[in-house]
């Protein structure tokens, strides 16, 4: 053959090369998989291909023929699920847990007392001790939590420990006289100081008073912030979540995500939104963020904070609290200075998340969002997070001008006694409308809330199927008419939360094209009881056609 003619074979190898489609790289048999189509409905699969570039490129089912590939895997007949997509949590704040003080399995007042003062002896040279994770309605405390309580544990040193739901927190005499904090102090706007005898502050500071305490706390450095996400990664691969939505982002969080992205350490998803406008555009600049490291981390938008909490009297309720008639709740921000802000956010194009806890926050929200879609045209996909108490003319509005919301099952499981005193017997239909709130014709997602709650979405899916609590109770479930279907609390867990996040092309079912995103579990979560369901082992985790875990 003369080099002319080599030449020209050679361009049509190649050329053949390019027009056949690539070879693939892994085929994975031997699995029983269930997934949510694209209708919303279950898809039963028997295996998988994935390409080299560790997306899906074919989907098995029962009786088709498995292709040649590259390399093969066989799961001998165990359960694959979607990897979970967790709609609303605080990855930095998972993270930190595990750097200091957890109180979030503590049962009683005393249990919690003798964890920080075992834990100040352990570590004499932190200046202050600082934690998170308590929670006075689980400790069955029928008197609000004073200082007193945390000077019984730790006098000598400043003590700050932030509440489950990350909505109040907890100061000892010697941390409140370092911030100043005394009877002639005002409430701060959108805060509140809990109140003892004369006026003297308590101990307690909620939503915005917060600060006036966490402004002293020391900074953390960027191998503490690196440590934490490693920590905060492991525990959400463990449990089987892949991706994750980070609300709250601050320019440092964005960093140490953007420090693991480039050491090759970022495995999980990450869809984050800002904690402010200001960290949004410094971040995103003139939109939201491309894709990066292969779409494992985005900058979505912002996340506001529009009230607080059922558990802290402070999410924003029309009616006052059956448990204290005086208040209705905080408004964190102005109707006026939220609608400015989520303006700010919507003109350059980033999506808007409110956190908007009380049926009068969430209506409040409500009308705002049919202000701007009179203004913002396009799909926007406004975001009402956290969303605890649902009047039935709001359930009305949801489905209008492309809202998503998200919302958290566990709160029930530990908060039914709670939600029964703030908000009495005839109001308890409207706390925690899960199938209410699916069926208004707004996109709806599911979360795990972590650390507000343990980020476990199989103990999710068993709350959101029951609303019954860990051992079962109440007997039939807790407002049952707001049970979901195990099809729907899937679907919101997964194909849900990628939607509410402008992610569903790239993640969150099993479907070509999708990358590929799996567990390997020891059980078909479709059949489990709920109880088996909340003991689900996750074997192995896939994250973009790579095993990650197991």
């Amino acid at each position: 053959m003369t080099r002319h003619a080599r030449r020209i074979a050679g361009l049509l190898t190649a050329a053949l090369s390019l027009a056949l489609p690539a070879r693939a790289d892994t085929l994975v048999t031997g699995l029983d998989g269930t997934s949510i189509d694209a209708a919303g409905g279950i898809d039963h699969f028997t295996g998988l291909i994935i390409a080299n570039d560790g997306r899906i490129a074919q989907v098995l089912h029962r009786g088709d023929k498995p292709p040649r590939a590259d390399y093969a895997v066989d799961l001998h007949g165990r359960s694959v699920i979607p990897g979970f997509v967790d709609g609303d949590a605080h990855v930095m704040a998972l993270g930190l847990t595990t750097l200091t003080l957890d109180l979030a399995d503590t049962r009683t007042l005393a249990e919690a007392q003798a964890r920080i003062a075992a834990y100040a002896a352990a570590h004499p040279d932190r200046g202050w001790i600082i934690g998170r994770g308590w929670d006075a309605a689980r400790w069955g405390l029928t008197r609000p939590l004073t200082a007193a309580d945390l000077d019984a544990a730790l006098a000598d040193r400043p003590a700050f420990l932030t509440s489950a739901d990350g909505h109040a927190g907890w100061a000892n005499s010697r941390a409140l006289a370092l911030a100043h904090v005394t009877a002639a102090m005002p409430d701060p706007a959108g805060g509140r100081i809990e109140r003892g005898p004369g006026h003297a502050p308590g101990g307690i500071l909620v939503d915005r008073a917060m600060a006036l305490v966490a402004n002293l706390l020391p900074p953390l450095r960027a191998d503490d912030r690196d440590l934490a996400f490693a920590n905060a990664q492991d525990i959400l691969l463990r449990h089987g979540i892949t991706a994750v939505t980070d609300m709250g982002t601050s320019i440092e969080d964005w960093q140490t995500y953007r420090r693991a992205g480039d050491v090759g350490r970022l495995q999980i998803r990450i869809l984050a939104y800002a904690d402010t406008t200001e960290a949004m555009a410094l971040i995103g600049g003139p939109g939201p963020t491309p894709w990066l490291y292969d779409d494992r981390l985005r900058l979505n938008g912002v996340f506001l904070t529009l009230d607080g909490t059922l558990a802290q009297h402070s999410a924003l309720l029309r009616s006052p609290y059956a448990d204290d008639p005086g208040t209705r709740g905080l408004a964190l921000v102005s109707d006026t200075r939220l609608k400015n802000l989520m303006s700010r956010a919507a003109i350059d194009h980033f999506q808007v998340a409110v956190h908007a806890a009380g049926d009068a926050a969430v209506g409040g929200l409500l009308g705002a969002i049919a202000e701007l879609a009179q203004t913002y045209e396009g799909e926007r996909r406004w975001r009402i997070e956290d969303a605890d108490v649902l009047d039935a003319a709001d359930l009305a509005l949801l489905g209008q001008h492309g809202a998503v919301i998200t919302m958290r099952p566990e709160p029930l499981a530990t908060g039914q006694a709670m939600a029964e005193a703030r908000l009495g017997a005839g109001r308890l239909g409207e706390a925690w409308a899960w199938k209410s709130a699916a069926a208004s014709g707004a996109a709806f997602a599911l979360a795990t809330g972590a650390p507000a709650s343990p980020p476990d979405p199989f103990a999710a899916l068993a709350t959101a199927i029951t609303r019954e609590d860990g051992d079962a109770r109440p007997f039939g479930g807790w407002q049952p008419q707001e049970c979901l279907t195990r099809e729907a609390a899937l679907a919101a867990l997964t194909t849900g939360a990628a939607y509410a996040g402008f992610a569903e092309a790239h993640f969150g079912r099993i479907a070509v094209g999708q990358r590929a995103d799996f567990l390997v579990i020891d059980q078909d979560p479709m059949l489990a009881s709920p109880a088996a369901l909340r003991q689900t082992q996750v074997l192995e985790v896939w994250i973009g056609g790579r095993k990650v875990r197991g």
